[in-house]
């Protein structure tokens, strides 16, 4: 599976630096609002915190 950017936060994702695109885009996740962008972020910040 791909990952999926909504067009409703497409200019928010954008304003991500490139590594941390990369990042989520590596997570094959579905992007459809604010809300699941802001939970994959929060997974990426507690995967930091553990390792």
């Amino acid at each position: 599976m791909a990952s999926y950017v909504s067009p409703e936060i497409r200019e928010k994702f954008e304003t991500l630096s490139t590594d941390l695109k990369n990042c989520i885009l590596d997570r094959n996740v579905r992007l459809n609002n604010i809300h699941d962008l802001i939970r994959v972020l929060e997974e990426i910040v507690e995967e930091g915190e553990a390792g």
